[in-house]
């Protein structure tokens, strides 16, 4: 089978988009899953997302609760797994 043959019936898929907002200088704006980092940890405190303001540039951390945490994963973000060494 080609190159061609196998990728025949595939259409061009959109990147997916999340809205955001900045607390900061409260932009909303829509983000690229390669703007956007998850953490998850342990716990509701340790698990978080987080993303720069493309508006004033600010560093914005926000909790990410169990539905976001698979919109997110389900989206593409990158994902970074936090593990406790005590």
């Amino acid at each position: 089978m080609t190159v061609a043959a196998a990728f025949a019936g595939m259409k061009r898929v959109a990147p997916v988009m999340f809205m955001a907002g900045c607390p900061d200088c409260r932009g909303r704006f829509e983000l690229a899953a390669s703007a956007l980092r998850l953490a998850i940890g342990a716990s509701s405190r340790t698990t978080f997302y987080s993303f720069t303001c493309p508006e004033c540039g600010a560093a914005v951390r926000k909790p990410a609760g169990e539905r976001i945490v698979e919109l997110l994963t389900g989206g593409g973000v990158r994902t970074l797994r936090l593990y406790s060494t005590v």
